[in-house]
């Protein structure tokens, strides 16, 4: 008896170590889920009783997860860093339920018609089981419409415009691991006016969902919680070149501060312009993570040194960010350092994703795969206390499951150095 306890002890502290040593997203508890041979559920009674049927797969099929993301044009730093982030998490997670994993990747082309082609594509195709995406909030609104009319799920690992998850307008099959822009802006306005003490501030924002949202955001906690004063909210297109009218008019109003939180190729010539504007000579110009890449730094040139940035923060805690993710993103992309700022965000998105698979997974004697549609939804709506890179996400019921955190960074030097908190 003495010997069977201690067996048993060793057991249970092996059993504790495993689960200790897991990687995000990699828990021992995360391949859970029966088969309907083992529960004695029939695929095809469950697949006829779920509105969007399921997805199959043959026993030696790949499971096949679909990506939205801006990887071509002056955005696509911010696309790829999230597609590398998706191919992390393939490469080390292995099989789910059995299967290997492929993707199939679209283009959102960071804007509303490009979310629309992108979603069209893949809602085209029977073997999507879900999709990771989108880059932009703007391509992620059409592409939320289209793809939770056919039951797909969208899980986003940088959309961050509010209205997303806004219970008013959010679709049901679609999530997010990035942040709320509610609280990037609330954090930038503190951030002006605590540290960097100004008392007057302008924003401009291209029109998008994302970048008008997230300065509405800011000016409105800047004046209701800094008792700062806006002194103009200004409007750009996407492709327009020349800023001097819409600068010189900031200019008149002698602002302490300008933020802009817009894109790559717009945001560099303003940020140009802005130091040739006579009246902005000591104007603070800052950005958001909509910018926040190497190409953006390359664009601007020497312009954007010294300038701020609010973004998600990337100070992750843990071993597992250095010594298991990066070296395999160096290898997977080729790249000295990450490229942008939420590959974590899509890693950790494709995890939660291939979790839920495990929870609702069925198969049938012939050794056939089944993801019944609905059921994946709710169990990615059912996370909670999930172990990510990015934290412990829980999911509430309108998408939103980011753990926060934002920081800020400055140019110095050429480079993005974290300064706040």
């Amino acid at each position: 008896m003495q010997r069977l306890l201690r067996w048993s002890a060793t057991i249970t502290v092996l059993l504790l170590v495993l689960a200790a040593c897991a990687a995000p997203g990699a828990s021992p508890s995360s391949s859970a889920g029966g088969s309907a041979v083992a529960s004695g559920q029939d695929p095809t009674t469950v697949c006829a009783a779920d509105p969007f049927g399921c997805v199959k797969y043959g026993p030696t099929d790949p499971i096949n997860l679909g990506t939205s993301l801006a990887i071509t044009g002056a955005n696509s730093s911010l696309g790829l860093d999230s597609q590398y982030g998706v191919k992390v998490a393939i490469a080390l997670r292995g099989k789910v339920a059995g299967h290997d994993v492929k993707e199939t990747d679209t283009d959102d082309g960071c804007s509303a018609d490009g979310g629309t082609t992108s979603a069209t594509q893949l809602k085209a195709d029977p073997t999507i089981v879900a999709v990771v995406g989108t880059s932009c909030s703007s391509a992620g609104i059409k592409a939320a419409e289209i793809l939770s009319a056919s039951g797909i799920f969208l899980l986003s690992p940088s959309n961050t415009a509010p209205s997303l998850t806004d219970p008013a307008s959010h679709q049901p099959f679609y999530a997010r691991t990035a942040h709320n822009d509610k609280i990037q802006g609330a954090a930038m306005a503190d951030f002006a006016c605590t540290v960097l003490k100004v008392k007057s501030a302008a924003t401009i924002n291209d029109g998008s969902p994302y970048a008008q949202q997230l300065q509405q955001v800011f000016a409105d906690n800047f004046k209701s919680k800094c008792a700062g004063t806006i002194t103009t909210q200004e409007a750009i297109t996407v492709g327009q070149t020349d800023f001097n009218s819409v600068l010189t008019k900031i200019a008149a109003g002698k602002p302490n501060l300008l933020y802009y939180p817009i894109f790559v190729a717009e945001g560099a010539l303003i940020t140009q312009q802005a130091k040739q504007t006579a009246g902005l000579e000591h104007t603070i110009l800052a950005g958001a993570d909509g910018i926040q890449t190497p190409d953006f730094l390359a664009a601007a040139g020497s312009a954007a040194e010294g300038m701020y940035m609010s973004g998600p923060d990337l100070a992750f805690s843990g071993t597992f960010y250095e010594s298991t993710f990066i070296p395999k993103y160096k290898e997977i992309s080729g790249e000295s350092a990450p490229i942008s700022v939420f590959h974590a965000h899509a890693f950790d998105a494709t995890n939660m994703i291939f979790d839920a698979i495990e929870k609702v997974k069925l198969t049938d004697a012939a050794g056939n795969l089944y993801i019944p549609r609905t059921a994946l939804k709710d169990a990615i709506f059912a996370t909670a206390n999930f172990k990510g890179i990015t934290g412990n996400l829980t999911c509430n019921s309108d998408g939103d499951c980011a753990n926060a955190k934002i920081s800020v960074v400055q140019v110095k030097s050429g480079k993005y150095v974290r300064i706040w908190p």
